[in-house]
């Protein structure tokens, strides 16, 4: 693991520092959302539109009935109230992508920059950003999707054999410097292809697991060593993996070209996987990612197969979970 110091900016919230939750050592992912009443949530809507030309790819949702979203276009962040389907951007973007998202228990989203190879915290409330990260210096790069887990966040890069690491405090904050933590073992890169993608954790906490969209294979990652090892599907293949969601020990794994979210049952250690359901819906218009809240799964439509306009539509959908 080798520490990066020079090409960060941190700007960290006053805020930051009065927090006092203390944080464990195990890797567990954030908090799921809370359960709602399936007679209340039957009067949420199961499809809302997202602004024409957006271009959304992440989603998170945290504890209440507000669902995130990220624009390919320029950055901009929307939240959503999954009572009403109503939105508004509350954070403008930097101009370049927003893709991969994830929010913490203190109501702080990571956002994975893409192609511009950086991320960076926005405040879930205000939309002030926190705290930014330049993580690749180069052009080939791609930071596509994160995971916050009780004292770290990590973020993927489609293009490179590494995850970028924020160490988080005893208190959460946030750091001014970065690791970079070699991807080995059983993972190999692919140049000039979309390679590492969704993150998450494994039901016991104590790994990471990360989906490579080109080979459809996912792996067992040692959040320390960066050593990651091929988790057995039982002879499936994920081809077009994406988003990743951990619910238990049930493992949702989006494939977005092919219109399909994956339902796996892992063991504890995330070392192996058998195939529970396949599950689609005539929505789906290439969904990239997912999120729970109460019995249904939501996902954004990133219509990759359609010319983006600015006047082109996107919406969200939401399906029961099985």
């Amino acid at each position: 693991m080798t520490r990066t110091p020079g090409a960060v900016t941190a700007l960290v919230a006053a805020l930051t520092a009065t927090l006092t939750a203390t944080l464990a050592a195990p890797l567990i992912a954030a908090p799921a959302a809370h359960a709602t009443s399936s007679h209340h949530q039957r009067a949420f809507p199961a499809e809302f539109p997202l602004p024409d030309g957006f271009l959304p790819e992440g989603i998170t949702i945290g504890d209440r009935p507000t669902a995130y979203f990220g624009s390919r276009a320029d950055g901009d962040l929307y939240r959503v109230d999954l009572r009403t389907g109503r939105g508004e951007v509350f954070s403008q973007g930097p101009g370049t992508a927003s893709v991969g998202l994830k929010i913490d228990r203190r109501a702080r989203l990571f956002v994975a920059g893409g192609a511009a190879g950086d991320g960076r915290v926005v405040d879930a409330r205000s939309g002030a950003v926190l705290a930014s990260y330049r993580f690749a210096q180069d052009a080939d790069t791609f930071v596509n999707d994160v995971v916050v887990t009780r004292d770290a966040a990590y973020f993927t890069d489609s293009r490179k054999a590494l995850l970028y690491r924020l160490p988080l405090g005893r208190a959460g904050e946030l750091p001014s410097e970065f690791d970079v933590v070699p991807l080995t073992g059983d993972f190999s890169l692919t140049p000039g292809v979309n390679n590492a993608n969704g993150i998450t954790t494994t039901p016991d906490g104590r790994a990471l697991l990360v989906v490579q969209s080109n080979t459809g294979k996912l792996f067992r990652v040692n959040p320390d060593t960066g050593l990651a090892r091929e988790v057995d599907l039982g002879g499936e293949v994920l081809t077009n993996g994406d988003g990743l969601l951990l619910d238990g020990r049930s493992l949702y794994v989006v494939q977005n070209r092919l219109n399909t979210v994956a339902l796996f049952s892992l063991d504890r250690a995330g070392t192996a996987a058998s195939l529970v359901t396949r599950l689609t819906d005539p929505r789906f218009d290439v969904p990239t990612t997912i999120a729970r809240f109460g019995s249904r799964l939501y996902l954004p439509n990133a219509r990759f197969t359609t010319e983006p306009t600015p006047s082109t539509p996107y919406n969200a959908v939401a399906i029961v979970k099985p």
